[in-house]
């Protein structure tokens, strides 16, 4: 007889996986830190007040500034919102890269345990550049080519000072990364609470849902 993980026999639900790759890098010390600490809190409420979502809704924070998992994979109902810190420089290739291998571990979770899962989600905020010598080429690459393959789901966003150019170049051509207006990240996370509301409402491998418009960021030009 097969046993899954606790886990998963608990709540048996098919999953939404979105991981979320954000810089907290020194230069996002003061206002943008606290902003998306601040946001981080209003996601979690958001989401948790659809019951279906709350259980379905599967959350992981990966920092970068040096690559750390915050978080591993939790439902949201499960997640307590962290209190990041601004530290160190910017290893956005390898933080991208670290985000895709962890998604495609959990993804093999979901198969050995027989969950169900929609088409994950990576959001990635970021402030600055890649460090010299950072490998973001080839992350973009693996986004490129999973984009392509229908695997995931990038989302990139710049945060005042971010480097959009190289963003441009990171995220698929069909989705452009945004300028968040401002520091407003409790819009974009509530945007994305939204989003995954409705995700995790359709059809395991049916179309991307249509989603809510934006208002909280412009693409840069």
């Amino acid at each position: 007889m097969f046993v899954g993980q606790p886990e998963f026999v608990e709540n048996p639900e098919n999953r939404c996986p979105v991981v979320l790759l954000v810089d907290t890098s020194s230069s996002m010390a003061g206002g943008p830190i606290e902003s998306l600490n601040t946001g981080l809190a209003t996601f979690r409420d958001a989401v948790t007040q659809d019951e279906q979502a709350a259980l379905r809704v599967d959350v992981a924070i990966v920092g970068f500034g040096p690559v750390e998992l915050v978080q591993d994979f939790v439902t949201i109902d499960q997640l307590v919102p962290p209190q990041l810190i601004a530290n160190g420089l910017t290893p956005m290739g390898e933080a991208i890269s670290y985000a895709l291998d962890l998604l495609e571990s959990r993804k093999l979770t979901y198969r050995n345990n027989g969950i169900q899962y929609y088409r994950p989600w990576v959001f990635l905020i970021t402030d600055g550049a890649p460090n010299p010598g950072s490998p973001w080429q080839q992350a973009a690459q693996r986004i490129q080519d999973a984009e392509l393959q229908k695997k995931l789901s990038f989302f990139a966003v710049g945060v005042q000072g971010a480097d959009m150019n190289t963003l441009r170049q990171i995220a698929p051509p069909a989705r452009p990364p945004l300028m968040l207006n401002g520091l407003d990240f409790k819009a974009m996370f509530l945007w994305l609470s939204d989003s995954m509301v409705r995700v995790s409402t359709s059809t395991v491998g049916g179309d991307m849902v249509a989603l809510p418009p934006v208002g909280w960021g412009q693409i840069a030009t």
